[in-house]
C-alpha cells in the first residue's frame, strides 16, 4: 500500500477542501508570544459529491463544527483551499460570496436561537429568498408557504411564531429556510442532537426525503455514530482538528482501521431487535473480536504504530476501496513492505 491523498468516489466533487486550516488566538495580550494559538482545524482535506451524505463524526471540541463553518465560509480559513462547483472560494469577500450563499446553506444545532422570535414562520422562511431580487414579495411568500408545507408545517402554521412550536417543528422551519432557495450543498451541524429519539427519527426521515426530491448534498455533523450509520453514504472521523479515517459507511462500521474510530464504535452500543420480535437488546460494536493495541492502526498486512498526532505530518493510507486511514509518514509502509 502507498501513502496517498484521498481519491474521488466518482465524478467531479461538488466541494473540494485541501489542507484547510483554521487557527484561533486565545487571549488578548499585546505582548508577543503571550497569546495561545489553537488549531481548531488542522490541514483537513475531503471531498463532497453531488447528492451524497457525508457524515462527520467526532467528540465534543474536536473541530467538526468549525470545519463545517469553514466549508460554507462562515469562518475565514487560516490556510488551505476550498473549491465549490469548480470555483475557488477560499479568499472571497462578503460581496463576492453573496451569490454563492444561495447554493450552500447551514442548519444549526439549536433551532430556537437561530430563529427570530419576532417573526412569523412564513417571513422567516421567505428571508432565505432575500438575495433573489427577481422575485416579488408575493412570490417569496408563496414559495415560503410551499416549503413550509414540504417540511410538514402546512395551513395556519405559516402565521405562527417560533415560541408556539415544539423543538422538532422549529428545526423543520430551519430546514425549510435553508433549502427554500434551492441550494446544492447543506451543512447540518448537530441538527438532531437536541431532539428526543422519536423526533430525531422523524427529522432524519424528512432530510432523507428532501434530499431525494431536491438532490442536494449535505455534510451531517454529529457525535452520534448511531445517527451516522442510519443516513450517511460516507463517514469521516475527526479528532483534534484532523481527519483520521474516511470511507464508505459500511467500511467504517464493518472494517474500521484507525484505533480512534474503533474506540468510538466500541463506546456506542447498538439496539438490536431480538429474534421473534420479543423486544430489543443492547449490543456492543463487534467490528473486530479484539481491539487493536493502544497506539496502533491495522492494515491488511498487519499493524503499525499510529503516531499521526505526535510525530510529524500524517499521511492517509488506502486501506480499502475509497477507504483511508491516517498514519505518520515515518511509520507508513513502503511499496516493498506492502508487496
Amino acid at each position: 500500500m502507498n501513502a496517498v491523498s484521498p481519491q474521488p468516489v466518482a465524478g467531479v466533487p461538488l466541494l473540494k477542501a485541501r489542507n484547510v486550516t483554521k487557527q484561533f488566538k486565545v487571549g488578548n495580550s499585546i505582548i508577543p508570544g503571550e497569546n495561545k494559538i489553537v488549531h481548531a482545524v488542522d490541514a483537513v482535506s475531503l471531498d463532497v459529491f453531488r447528492g451524497e451524505t457525508l457524515g462527520l463524526v467526532g467528540e465534543s471540541g474536536c473541530g467538526k463544527s468549525t470545519l463545517g463553518r469553514c466549508l460554507v465560509r462562515l469562518y475565514d480559513i487560516t490556510d488551505g483551499k476550498i473549491e465549490f462547483e469548480g470555483n475557488d472560494i477560499s479568499k472571497l469577500g462578503r460581496n463576492a460570496l453573496r451569490p454563492i450563499r444561495q447554493r450552500m446553506q447551514m442548519v444549526f444545532q439549536d433551532p430556537y436561537s437561530s430563529l427570530d422570535p419576532r417573526m412569523r414562520l412564513v417571513d422567516i422562511v421567505a428571508e432565505g429568498l432575500r438575495r433573489m431580487p427577481d422575485l416579488s414579495k408575493q412570490e417569496r411568500r408563496a414559495r415560503a408557504i410551499a416549503m413550509l408545507t414540504e417540511v410538514g408545517l402546512p395551513g395556519d402554521f405559516v402565521e405562527r411564531f417560533p415560541h408556539e412550536l415544539s423543538g422538532g417543528q422549529r428545526q423543520r422551519v430551519c430546514i425549510a429556510r435553508a433549502i427554500v432557495a434551492g441550494p446544492c450543498f447543506l451543512v447540518a451541524d448537530e441538527a438532531v442532537s437536541a431532539l428526543d429519539v422519536t423526533v430525531q427519527k422523524q427529522v432524519l426521515a424528512l432530510l432523507e426525503g428532501l434530499q431525494k426530491k431536491f438532490g442536494f448534498a449535505y455534510l451531517f455533523i454529529t457525535h452520534d455514530l448511531g445517527v451516522v450509520e442510519q443516513i450517511a453514504d460516507r463517514v469521516a472521523v475527526i479528532y483534534r482538528g484532523r481527519i483520521l479515517e474516511i470511507g464508505p459507511r459500511d467500511a467504517i462500521f464493518g472494517d474500521a482501521r484507525h484505533p480512534y474510530t474503533l474506540r468510538l464504535l466500541q463506546a456506542t452500543p447498538r439496539i438490536r431487535r431480538i429474534e421473534g420480535g420479543a423486544g430489543y437488546r443492547l449490543e456492543q460494536h463487534a467490528s473486530r473480536a479484539q481491539p487493536p493495541p493502544a497506539g496502533h492502526v491495522y492494515f491488511n498486512h498487519g499493524s503499525i504504530p499510529d503516531q499521526a498526532l505526535s510525530e510529524g505530518e500524517p499521511v492517509m493510507l488506502a486501506v480499502g476501496p475509497n477507504h483511508y486511514a491516517a498514519c505518520a509518514a515515518s511509520a507508513a509502509p513502503t511499496n516493498k513492505e506492502s508487496s
